[in-house]
């Protein structure tokens, strides 16, 4: 098979394996094994297709697309950004993340990082895959870079139906004070920005996983940051 066919096919796999999550068919399958024997299936699906589109990235020809030298700088300036909301996604209760709904309960489950979104998590990879898709420049890039774009960006809608589906009046009040979009509820008086409520040693967390990634980039990834 064309290796960029291959590619192709393994994300495609990948994404059907997550976005079955949010058709009917995930009631069905949840009322025939349980629920944690669901998300075990879940995980294990999506292990696996995420090896073999790694594996297919990772020996797909290089096929440029666009070469533009000041993209290439781009992953430097807003990956920091990136992982210090993936850290803070990270190490903090979020009602929309998996087994969490009770943070509902909390007098004010919207605090830290969730002021600025509800989905800091999501938006880290969207971000990660947005600005190495627009540095690499290539066929397979678009492809392995924009799954997980369409992916995480997509998943915070998905996510947000799923949960008011689910979560009744506990996560309208949340939803209500929270956004998608990062801070847009800010932004409409909806909620404020309190830094000293993320937490400095998460953001430092971030910041530290930058330095690591950065430093250790070329032979993790086989490619220079910069």
């Amino acid at each position: 098979m064309d290796p960029i066919a291959h590619l192709a096919l393994a994300t495609a796999a990948f994404l059907a394996a997550h976005y079955v999550s949010s058709t009917p068919l995930r009631k069905v399958v949840v009322g025939a094994l349980g629920e944690q024997p669901y998300l075990g299936a879940y995980s294990a699906a999506a292990f696996i297709t995420l090896g073999w589109m790694i594996w297919a990235y990772l020996h797909a020809p290089f096929l440029p697309l666009w070469q533009v030298q000041a993209l290439k700088w781009l992953p430097l300036l807003v990956m920091p950004v990136a992982l210090v909301l993936l850290a803070c996604g990270l190490l903090s209760r979020n009602p929309s993340a998996v087994l969490q709904a009770r943070a509902l309960e909390a007098e004010e489950p919207a605090r830290g990082v969730l002021r600025i979104t509800r989905h800091p998590m999501m938006w880290a990879i969207a971000l990660w895959a947005l600005v190495h898709l627009l540095a690499r420049g290539d066929a397979a890039s678009l492809i392995f870079f924009g799954a997980f774009a369409l992916l995480a960006l997509s998943g915070t809608a998905l996510i947000d139906a799923r949960k008011a589906d689910t979560l009744g009046e506990g996560w309208k009040r949340f939803a209500a004070a929270t956004s998608n979009v990062p801070f847009l509820a800010i932004i409409q008086g909806r909620n404020r920005l309190r830094l000293g409520e993320i937490g400095r040693w998460k953001i430092l967390a971030g910041l530290v996983l930058y330095a690591v990634l950065l430093a250790l980039h070329p032979w993790l990834f086989g490619a220079k940051p910069y």
